[in-house]
C-alpha cells in the first residue's frame, strides 16, 4: 500500500469481547483499519461519521438487532452504499436467506474460520466496491 492511498476503513459492530478482539486483530494484521462498536446505535453513529468501506455486523446486539440497525443505515443516504456483512452465530440455512433477504450483502458464520477470514474480507471489499461503481 502505498503512502498515498488511505487504509481500508472496516466497522466491527460486535458486543462480544473475544469476538470483536478476535475479528480486530486479524484485520490490523492485515493491513486493515479498524472502527469497533459495541451497540448498534454505536455501529450506525459510526457508520455515518466515519464512512467505512465495510461493516461486519453482529445479528445479536445488546440495543436493537443487526437487522434493524441494517434498516437504519440503508435509510441514511450517508451509509446507504456501504457493504454491510451478517457476522452471527445463526447456522441455519433459513438464517442465512432471512439476513441476505433483509439486505445484508453477504453473510459470515461465527465462530470465523481464522485462516479463511482475510481472504472473504478482501473478496467482500471487492464485490461492494464493483456494485457501487454500477
Amino acid at each position: 500500500m502505498s503512502d498515498s492511498t488511505p487504509a481500508t476503513a472496516i466497522l466491527i459492530v460486535e458486543d462480544n469481547e473475544r469476538n470483536l478482539k478476535l475479528v480486530r486483530d486479524i484485520l490490523q494484521y492485515h493491513g486493515y483499519e479498524t472502527i469497533e462498536a459495541r451497540t448498534a446505535a454505536d455501529g450506525v453513529a459510526l457508520a455515518a461519521e466515519h464512512q467505512p468501506d465495510l461493516i461486519l455486523m453482529d445479528i445479536q446486539l445488546p440495543d436493537v438487532d443487526g437487522v434493524t440497525a441494517l434498516s437504519r443505515l440503508r435509510g441514511d443516504p450517508r451509509t446507504a452504499t456501504i457493504g454491510v456483512v451478517a457476522l452471527t452465530a445463526f447456522a441455519m440455512t433459513d438464517d442465512r436467506q432471512h439476513l441476505l433477504a433483509a439486505g445484508f450483502d453477504a453473510y459470515l458464520e461465527k465462530p470465523i474460520d481464522v485462516k479463511a477470514f482475510p481472504g472473504q474480507v478482501s473478496a467482500f471489499l471487492q464485490s461492494t466496491r464493483l456494485e457501487g461503481s454500477r
